[in-house]
C-alpha cells in the first residue's frame, strides 16, 4: 500500500475513534441524568456508553499495521 493510502486510513482510524469517544460521552451523560426515567435499564445503558468509551479509546490508541 502507498504512503498517502496508509496516511488517510491511520487519520480516519483517528477521527472514527474521536467520534465514539464523543458519543459515548453524550450516552453516559443522558444515561446519569435520566437514571429515574430509565429505571433497571440504567445499568445496562451505562456498560454500553463504557463500551463505546473502550472501543473508541482503542481506536486512538492502536497504530495501524504497515
Amino acid at each position: 500500500m502507498s504512503e498517502d493510502g496508509s496516511f488517510w486510513i491511520t487519520i480516519t482510524e483517528k477521527v472514527v475513534g474521536l467520534v465514539l469517544i464523543i458519543i459515548s460521552a453524550v450516552m453516559l451523560y443522558f444515561t446519569a441524568t435520566s437514571g429515574s426515567t430509565l429505571g433497571a435499564f440504567t445499568g445496562f445503558f451505562g456498560f454500553l456508553g463504557v463500551i463505546v468509551l473502550i472501543a473508541g479509546g482503542f481506536l486512538i490508541v492502536v497504530k495501524p499495521q504497515e
